[in-house]
């Protein structure tokens, strides 16, 4: 079996039947995971909610369901938030915040293809600001979303 960069995703991997069950979460929140064949690991340390400032919630929305394949849901006080695709990260889209333009704080998409991917965001209105092969051999990109967040790409090499 290949090595990879995230040995728990691939070990702790496994086929259940998909439920309807809420599970309870240690941060007491209540979740159903429907769209998801096993629930997200819930460790110490574990990134697990992102906000994201946006000036158009919705804009946003479509933007990371269109590129990612993230779900979006509403919650319990009516506000619009997301999963993203494998189940393990929530988060919202913020109003009143502004966007993070230059990056300090860094935050990376695992996608299966940096090049399809960036194709994908310049035709669903967001910006590549630095283009795979910058961070050679990583296999990487950084994006502007249409709030104007700078975001990186990132590509399991096929070898690893």
């Amino acid at each position: 079996m290949p090595q990879t960069l995230f040995p728990l995703l691939v070990r702790n991997a496994r086929p259940v039947q998909p439920s309807l069950t809420p599970l309870r979460l240690e941060s007491n929140v209540m979740k159903t995971f429907q769209d998801f064949s096993v629930p997200p690991t819930t460790a110490n340390g574990k990134i697990c909610y992102i906000e994201i400032p946006a000036t158009d919630i919705q804009l946003s929305a479509d933007f990371y369901v269109s590129i990612f394949g993230w779900k979006t849901r509403k919650r319990g006080d009516g506000s619009l938030a997301f999963d993203d695709s494998i189940g393990e990260v929530s988060g919202t889209w913020v109003k009143g915040r502004p966007a993070s333009g230059t990056p300090g704080l860094l935050v990376y998409i695992m996608v299966d293809s940096v090049d399809d991917t960036c194709k994908t965001i310049t035709e669903n209105g967001g910006t590549i600001v630095q283009p795979n092969g910058a961070d050679a051999p990583e296999i990487t990109a950084r994006f502007s979303d249409p709030a104007g967040n700078v975001l990186g790409l990132y590509q399991q090499p096929k070898d690893v």
